[in-house]
């Protein structure tokens, strides 16, 4: 799974994507052999298990606060977009190439309006940051476009003449944009398409490419510098104008600067949280005691949390629709090193244990004799449905 963070330049976003991976980093490790430069590792929260077994866990990778886990995923930070980056100005084609390997989107805006459509800095309040969620749907939209249109005149013709399974035809013309026969069904029934394919015009395939991109690259919008004077108005338009998107309110300075103080001792904090505790106040100077005051009055208690965090959990578990589940090896729930608990994957729902065993090793799954849910202490088939939280020990026959 990879998070794609994208958004025009100066609208916060390198904040945001510090924000989401500066982690503990003395306790959590990486399970990602090679990062480059633009990735990062980042978390998102599930509420541990190992309370429920009286229990205190040691993760492999990532790590555990105060009962909730952090899970590491994979954040990629693409360099912000310009108007007409479809047509390859600044450098736009290869960012959004970088894009296509994305599972799924965050967009962060400036919903205080004090950036322009070219991420010039202007007065607060100044620019209509709905302007940058049209931008960046069209952009996405048109490259879509441009990807379909590439050979297809030729495509077109090679399928009227030799009348494969249309499906199974356009899957394979678009298999860099990972599509599914299924959801070319989905998007032919929905669009009630003529089955002719040269009856499809550029209209038509523009309405396939919106369909497409949101089938395939779902969007969450992190609508940050939400403790700007003013910007919950706009905030609040924003919602009334786009009621079919996340929206989520986002001070990712906020969350930047309240890692950074419980990374240095200062206070006790669980990202995503809505409160903070500082440990010692003769430790901090009048500066820092403003700066805790202002988010804790501004941010917390106005909104409940940063929205850094709230981002990054809703893009996984509510527009990826994964789940977390706990592998483990035994019934004391240990690995062969006495870590407790030590994995917790993320899985697509809807998985059976079979499918989540392939998912541990592919010798795990070739060998898959069945699987017991250490909560109930229930024998489970491969077919069982894997839950969110579960427990999961894998019996094979090695």
């Amino acid at each position: 799974m990879l998070i794609g963070i994208i958004g025009k330049p100066n609208c916060g976003k390198s904040t945001f994507f510090k924000a989401a991976t500066l982690a503990e980093a003395e306790i959590a490790d990486y399970p990602f052999t090679t990062i480059k430069p633009n990735h990062a590792v980042g978390f998102v929260k599930v509420d541990c298990v190992d309370k429920e077994f009286g229990l205190q866990c040691k993760p492999k990778v990532g790590y555990c606060l105060k009962g909730v886990r952090f899970v590491p995923i994979d954040l990629i930070d693409v360099a912000g977009l310009v108007p007409g980056a479809h047509k390859g100005h600044g450098m736009g084609l290869e960012f959004l190439n970088d894009l296509n390997q994305a599972d799924v989107l965050i967009h962060i805006i400036d919903v205080s309006g004090s950036t322009n459509e070219k991420g010039e800095q202007v007065p607060k309040m100044s620019y209509d940051p709905s302007n940058d969620i049209k931008f960046l749907e069209n952009e996405l939209n048109m490259w879509y476009l441009r990807l379909i249109e590439k050979g297809w005149e030729r495509f077109a013709r090679t399928v009227n003449q030799e009348k494969p399974e249309l499906k199974k035809a356009i899957v394979k013309h678009l298999s860099s944009l990972r599509v599914t026969e299924e959801l070319v069904e989905e998007i032919i029934d929905k669009l009630k398409l003529d089955l002719d394919i040269m009856k499809w015009d550029k209209e038509i395939l523009l309405k396939i490419a919106i369909e497409l991109r949101k089938e395939t690259k779902p969007m969450i919008i992190a609508c940050n510098k939400i403790d700007v004077s003013g910007a919950e108005k706009n905030f609040e338009k924003l919602k009334k104008q786009f009621p079919d998107e996340i929206l989520v309110p986002c001070s990712a300075e906020s969350e930047l600067a309240l890692r950074e103080a419980a990374k240095q001792g200062l206070i006790d904090y669980i990202p995503g949280e809505n409160d903070f505790k500082i440990k010692n106040e003769n430790k901090l100077n009048e500066k820092q005691k403003k700066a805790l005051d202002f988010i804790k009055t501004n941010v917390l208690e106005k909104y409940k949390t940063t929205g850094v965090q709230q981002v990054l959990d809703k893009a996984v578990f509510e527009l990826l629709k994964y789940i977390a589940v706990f592998p483990v090896a035994n019934s004391k729930l240990m690995d062969k090193d006495n870590n407790i608990l030590p994995d917790c994957f993320l899985v697509p729902e809807n998985i059976t244990a079979l499918g989540f065993a392939f998912k541990i090793h592919t010798d795990i799954g070739n060998n898959f004799i069945k699987a017991i849910d250490m909560k109930t202490k229930q024998t489970v088939g491969k077919e069982h449905l894997v839950k969110n939280r579960d427990v999961i020990e894998i019996v094979t026959s090695k």
